[in-house]
């Protein structure tokens, strides 16, 4: 068994968000770049809407800054490429600028970053039909190579913001907003005060 295979392994049972899928195309990915740290995160969410719908919503990322809860904002450069800021621990951002390398609309996006990004990545979203009356699984995988490595890995986590936790938090986000036009919190609304 291969370490991507013991990693996917660990976080299947994730539900509703599971994560026991592996990309071979990501695993790939990371021997090609030949990432020292590189880490592979695969997620998979059923939502209840047309595999088009959902997919168009994605394919427009300005609109992921809406469900990604550490994303301060994207910009959208051209039709392929954005520029992303992203909250880091310790009250830090990173910044990236991510290019789309393959298109199949309705069924597939796959992206990376471009040199110099504070983040090395790469990833891919893939929409299918899901069982009748289901709506459409979305399969997100990611290759990411940890800034710092393993300590950087370990901050990470420790502020909840590795991307094996946020990528769950963010597709569970996603169907919340696909399904009702909301995302449901646990934070309480802003009060009026008190006299």
């Amino acid at each position: 068994m291969t370490t991507l295979d013991l990693e996917a392994k660990k976080e299947i049972g994730d539900a509703p968000v599971s994560s026991s899928v592996r990309s071979d195309r990501a695993a790939i990915d990371q021997q090609d770049r030949d990432w020292e740290n590189g880490t592979l995160v695969g997620r998979t969410v059923t939502i209840n809407r047309p595999r088009q719908d959902v997919y168009l919503f994605w394919r427009d990322v300005a609109n992921l800054a809406r469900v990604m809860e550490n994303v301060e904002r994207i910009d959208k450069i051209d039709d392929r490429r954005s520029h992303w800021v992203v909250t880091a621990p310790a009250g830090r951002t990173v910044e990236w600028d991510s290019v789309i390398t393959e298109d199949d609309p309705g069924r597939l996006l796959a992206w990376e970053s471009v040199e110099g990004a504070d983040v090395r990545h790469t990833g891919r979203v893939e929409f299918r039909d899901g069982p009748p009356g289901r709506g459409t699984e979305v399969t997100a995988t990611i290759v990411y190579d940890a800034p710092a490595g393993e300590v950087g890995r370990i901050l990470a986590k420790l502020f909840q913001k590795e991307p094996k936790i946020q990528a769950r938090r963010d597709l569970r986000r996603l169907k919340q907003f696909m399904e009702t036009g909301e995302i449901s919190t646990s934070e309480p609304p802003d009060a009026a005060p008190r006299a």
